[in-house]
């Protein structure tokens, strides 16, 4: 995951709410070009001619290089001939190079769940009796609660807690630190903080001192598991691996490796309609679904080795 003041380009069209949800999912499953997001949003409510004419939508795709055009049609062709529309115009701009993550959190609410208040500087002085302080403010890398993925994951940590100290836990894809930090304040036991991106892990251990648990979290910059470091400090009693459906999907075997015998894994970044594709690769590994949450259209999900 690139910083998200890099450059940031977008890809757009317009078409019919009916299908807007399946050409995102075109998109978003596209091996090429790579989305890091996409979003579907209702335009001008204008409805077409026909009796039966649905109002117009457009799909917004977000990604790291320039994509090419062709590339985009193609991605969305097959569904296109399925449902009988014709392609839809492709516009690709590049968005101005600003700090989109915290831009689009300047001034949210704190957020409150059983244990952790989440919240940023400019808030420290509300923090309610009996929670947890996580001081997370916006800035160069993700995950700050506000997000369902990240509000799922806390209240699973929470619950996981409940049910027994993890003696070794694992924040997969860290971002801030938020969820690595939730649990080394709750458990008070080490925890491993990874990430694909070093201004990831460096925020991370920005935020980890801020929460004044750096003695108790180790950061490290890896591509899944690819760090001797990450698997030495193996096997852990609790993996959360907050990161996207496919790559969730195809790290299965090396999260199922990596997890001890009765540990927890919590999973989030998964989309409702790609719950079943990452819960069969998971079950396939021998995993057994515990529960699950859903916030908005996003799906955490807990599982038990």
């Amino acid at each position: 995951m690139t910083s998200p003041s890099a450059k940031v380009w977008k890809a757009s069209f317009i078409t019919e709410k009916a299908h807007a949800d399946a050409f995102a999912t075109c998109l978003q499953d596209a091996f090429y070009p790579d989305a890091q997001a996409v979003a579907t949003a209702e335009t001008k409510p204008i409805r077409r001619t026909e009796p039966n004419g649905d109002i117009l939508w457009a799909v917004e795709a977000y990604y790291e290089i320039e994509p090419e055009e062709e590339r985009i049609a193609q991605a969305i062709s097959s569904l296109a001939e399925d449902v009988g529309v014709l392609l839809p115009e492709i516009i690709v701009e590049a968005l101005p190079d600003i700090n989109w993550v915290a831009k689009s959190l300047e001034g949210l609410p704190p957020i409150e769940t059983e244990r952790f208040f989440v919240h940023g500087a400019h808030d420290t002085d509300k923090l309610p009796a009996a929670r947890i302080s996580l001081l997370v403010d916006a800035g160069e890398a993700f995950g700050t609660g506000h997000h369902g993925t990240t509000l799922g994951c806390l209240r699973f940590i929470e619950q996981e807690c409940k049910r027994r100290t993890p003696m070794k836990a694992l924040d997969l894809g860290c971002g801030t630190g938020l969820l690595a930090i939730a649990a080394a304040k709750l458990t008070g036991r080490p925890v491993v903080a990874s990430d694909i991106d070093p201004i990831a892990t460096r925020v991370a251990r920005d935020n980890a001192r801020a929460n004044k648990v750096h003695p108790l979290i180790k950061t490290i910059t890896a591509k899944g598991f690819d760090h001797p470091e990450l698997k030495s400090r193996g096997p852990y009693d609790l993996i959360i691996a907050n990161i996207l459906a496919k790559p969730l999907a195809q790290l299965a075997p090396d999260i199922e490796g990596q997890l001890a015998r009765n540990g927890a894994l919590i999973l989030s970044g998964i989309l409702h309609e790609q719950e079943q594709m990452v819960l069969s690769a998971y079950r396939s590994q021998g995993l057994t679904l515990t529960d699950r949450v859903r916030i908005d259209e996003w799906v955490t999900l807990r599982l038990h080795g």
